[in-house]
């Protein structure tokens, strides 16, 4: 097979064999064997083992944005730009914020302008600022795609962007580098999708019947939270998908399920919930505001209880159907309104807020901590409350795990911080394991190879300063890489 090899590499440094790309071109642009280790020799040692033994463990992706349609398809992933520039948003936040407006990165306006179409334009427009990504998580997840996945053997600039784009287009119109060949490549042992309530799954369905270990997860902001502007529309869509006619807070409620029990019918084990704040309480008026919210007529206070209200409910629903409920706070989204308003959602100009947990998930908490069947991951924007709140919650209800660190903190200082801050009061135990939260398809290995050699230089230093037993520190990097994803998210011995 042209391309990657099919079975999965356990030297995340190593390209395929006979690779053009390996011919002498100078000083060759190349990954370090010990990025992300400490420089001191015996935990750099110590680091190196424990990583060699979970390197090639299969990839569990329990949360992500990869859409279905993409392996469904199986087309070419595009050219360079629509591939690696166009839909990642790290991407685009740091060019915008170096004044490179994104119709120049050819990212679609709303109401239909012109923007750059020619994907050859935009790759040189990224190259000539590739320096910009120096230091950043990003620019280490794509020397690694660019390096270790496509081969390429000079770091992207303004002089050479034509002839990295010649390199990269060929590599992406060959078979090997096809979606479902990749995800064999990968060693990808499932992937969950994140599908809004109203979706359909006829996707997953085909996917499964072909054999993918493709599964969705059940995101239902979009017809719980009557403070979007949206809220009604998506109440007609939900009435349409699910067959139940909602004319009331009851027939919603019901909607609501027939939904949950046609994801789970499909495979999914989680639910996702981003929410601005992490309040959950039960709003008794809930009917009567319900009824407000239809007919136009409910403040925005209101709504913002019955928003907190089912996220109540949503628990309440996770602990009798059993999927687990993960918990996104802490992003003022779309916060640049003339970006929203010209581009739409997820173009980079989401933002974090402080935020809270010990008082905001007391009412849920005192109902469903202990709950036999329930099971709630949480993930922060805001780094203050690990120690302060969230590992003490975490160390003490056993419905709750900690999820990975999110977004901006998606990094090796982030995750050595969140490491640092939980475990000695939440334990390892507690913790969720790993989840890539890509859009990017290219970039999951490399995400979770970030993750693997931060957590095992981690428990290197840990074991040098005696405070993590040496035979005890390969289990805990098993734990960290792959077994407590599987356990957190009840992804069952295959999946």
């Amino acid at each position: 097979m042209s391309g990657p090899q099919g079975e999965r590499r356990s030297d995340s440094g190593r390209r395929p064999q006979g690779d053009p790309a390996r011919r002498a071109t100078g000083a060759a642009w190349s990954l370090d064997p010990d990025r992300c280790f400490s420089p001191e020799p015996s935990r750099r040692a110590l680091a190196r083992a424990l990583h060699a033994e979970v390197a090639g463990l299969p990839l569990v992706s329990p949360h992500g944005h990869v859409p279905p349609s993409l392996l469904l398809d199986d087309a070419p992933l595009g050219d360079p730009a629509s591939t690696f520039v166009v839909p990642d948003h790290y991407l685009l936040r740091m060019l915008h914020s170096q004044g490179v407006p994104l119709e120049q990165l050819g990212v679609a306006r709303l109401d239909g302008a012109t923007v750059e179409t020619d994907p050859r334009a935009i790759w040189r427009e990224f190259c000539a600022r590739f320096h910009l990504f120096a230091g950043t998580p990003s620019g280490l997840w794509l020397k690694h795609e660019l390096v270790d996945l496509f081969g390429l053997t000079e770091r992207p600039s303004a002089a050479n962007a034509d002839r990295t784009y010649d390199h990269l287009a060929a590599r992406l119109a060959e078979p090997g580098y096809r979606p479902r060949a990749l995800f064999a490549h990968f060693g990808i042992e499932v992937l969950a999708t994140t599908d809004a309530a109203t979706d359909s799954l006829d996707e997953h369905s085909e996917l499964q019947r072909e054999g993918m270990n493709v599964v969705p997860t059940f995101r239902p902001d979009a017809v719980i939270d009557p403070t979007r502007e949206d809220f009604l529309a998506n109440l007609r869509l939900l009435e349409e998908r699910s067959g139940v006619a909602v004319d009331g807070y009851a027939a919603y409620l019901a909607a609501l399920e027939q939904r949950r029990a046609a994801f789970k019918a499909a495979g999914a084990t989680a639910t996702d919930h981003a929410a601005l704040t992490a309040d959950a309480a039960p709003l008794p008026e809930a009917e009567a505001v319900f009824d407000r919210v239809l007919a136009g007529a409910a403040t925005e206070a209101e709504r913002r209880a019955f928003a907190a209200n089912m996220l109540m409910v949503m628990a309440r629903m996770s602990a009798e159907d059993g999927l687990v409920m993960q918990l996104h706070v802490g992003s003022l989204r779309d916060h640049h309104r003339p970006t929203f308003e010209r581009f739409g959602r997820d173009k980079g100009a989401d933002m974090p807020i402080a935020g809270g947990w010990t008082r905001q998930l007391a009412p849920l908490l005192n109902e469903l901590g202990a709950h036999e069947r329930f099971r709630l991951v949480l993930y922060t924007l805001d780094e203050t409350t690990y120690s302060r709140e969230l590992a003490p919650l975490a160390g003490f209800y056993p419905t709750l795990r900690l999820g990975a660190p999110w977004w901006f903190f998606d990094s090796v200082l982030g995750m050595e911080r969140y490491l640092d801050a939980v475990s000695e009061t939440a334990g390892i135990y507690n913790l969720a394991g790993f989840v890539d939260d890509t859009r990017a398809y290219p970039s999951i290995p490399a995400r979770h190879d970030v993750w693997r050699r931060v957590t095992c230089d981690w428990l290197a230093g840990r074991v040098v300063r005696g405070l993590i037993d040496e035979d005890q520190a390969p289990a805990l990097a098993r734990a960290l890489a792959y077994d407590l994803t599987k356990e957190t998210y009840r992804l069952g011995a295959n999946g």
